[in-house]
């Protein structure tokens, strides 16, 4: 009697199963996890050629941040635009890359997508990773396309 009382509490523990949070972040879909990833590193700083909390570029981010969902992208806009498939901006979801053209250069800038029209992006040299919004009406203008990795 003395040995089912003391087993039947682990028993019962052993039972219980993983906490709710950890089996809803198993659930997130990759895209998901990769725009969560992103949204911490809000505040970084940007550096030329960075993928790591210590910088950031923009395609480096976007590196990070599905390397930390367990997918694989290359680090460089351009090939982040070739090796992922293009979408309609109204089908738009979180985890998707925006890309935008500046200084003339199409395709020039990306960010990943949070939801509620707001992306993740590293912006430029002497600034850090932000959280912006589609709305800004420099954004809008040079929102070139959206894109999804298939992930």
């Amino acid at each position: 009697m003395k040995l089912i009382a003391a087993l039947l509490p682990l028993l019962l523990a052993a039972c219980a199963g993983a906490p709710e949070n950890v089996a809803y972040a198993a659930q997130k879909s990759a895209p998901d996890r990769a725009a969560a990833s992103a949204a911490k590193m809000v505040g970084k700083p940007y550096k030329y050629g960075g993928a790591s909390p210590s910088g950031f570029d923009c395609s480096g981010l976007i590196f990070f941040s599905y390397k930390q969902a367990g997918v694989s992208l290359p680090h460089s806009t351009a090939e982040q635009r070739r090796t992922t498939q293009r979408v309609k901006l109204a089908e738009l979801k979180p985890g998707d890359l925006i890309f935008f053209d500046q200084r003339g250069r199409k395709n020039s800038h990306v960010g990943i997508y949070l939801g509620e029209r707001r992306f993740v992006h590293a912006p430029s040299s002497g600034k850090s990773v932000r959280n912006d919004t589609l709305d800004n009406p420099y954004w809008k203008k040079h929102l070139s396309e959206v894109r999804r990795p298939s992930a």
